[in-house]
């Protein structure tokens, strides 16, 4: 009799698993709404996604339908269950796509995204290169306090950079700043680096970095004023924020 009921509860257990594994799920992420099945959300017993519907875990909360609810953007979501289900890479809205692959921390598709020419371009090539330009990320936030200090009661406010590539070209700018009270105080200073990228593509990722902050801004080139002993278009150039 035992040796029978074995297998027989072997095979009631595999179904069961089979039943809970094909189990239809509904999610409400960021509000829209997905269905898919739990083996598809378990794809990847490393992922977020995963430890969520594990057994024995505490279940994501619900919606007042009774979907599971991820507070998440679901407008990147479909790309994220589109993966799980056929193992389709976005090429649309990789940025995006990548940042919620980190999240839920689906590393089979945050490797092949990090593949990307987007991706890539961004990790690799242009985060390497600001990576070796002293305090990038300070200077952009020092330029964004200067520029909304003069922003009251005008449309356009300006800040005044100084781009210095080699350490020869620090020595001549702080020449020039020196003779120029007014304006030591209010020129951010970017460099030296030691990378081939050049001044006009420090300028380009300024311009890039500030931008994605929701700042509208314009690089214009700097007139020298009666004191400058050098071109404005050797080491200063003037950002324009446009406020309205």
């Amino acid at each position: 009799m035992s040796i029978s009921s074995e297998p027989i509860s072997l095979r009631k257990q595999i179904g069961s698993n089979l039943q809970t594994q094909s189990q239809i799920i509904e999610l409400n992420v960021g509000g829209e709404i997905f269905t898919t099945t739990l083996s598809t959300l378990k794809k990847y017993p490393g992922s977020k996604l995963a430890e969520m519907f594990a057994s024995g875990q505490t279940k994501p909360r619900t919606d007042p339908e009774g979907r599971y609810f991820i507070d998440r953007p679901g407008t990147y979501f479909k790309y994220i269950l589109e993966y799980l289900r056929s193992n389709q890479v976005p090429t649309n809205c990789v940025q995006e796509v990548y940042k919620e692959a980190l999240f839920y921390n689906i590393e089979p598709l945050v490797k092949q995204l990090e593949d990307s020419p987007q991706i890539f371009g961004e990790l690799v090539a242009r985060k390497q290169f600001l990576a070796r330009v002293p305090s990038y990320n300070e200077n952009i936030e020092l330029m964004i306090r200067i520029a909304r200090a003069e922003a009251v009661a005008a449309r356009q406010s300006s800040v005044m950079v100084c781009v210095m590539k080699t350490d020869e070209d620090v020595v001549k700018c702080h020449d020039t700043l020196n003779g120029l009270d007014s304006y030591k105080k209010s020129v951010v200073k970017f460099g030296p680096w030691k990378a081939s990228p050049g001044i006009s593509d420090l300028l380009d990722c300024i311009k890039i970095d500030v931008e994605a902050k929701g700042y509208k801004i314009s690089l214009q080139g700097y007139v020298p004023e009666k004191g400058f002993r050098f071109k404005s278009n050797d080491y200063f150039y003037k950002f324009l924020f446009t406020w309205w």
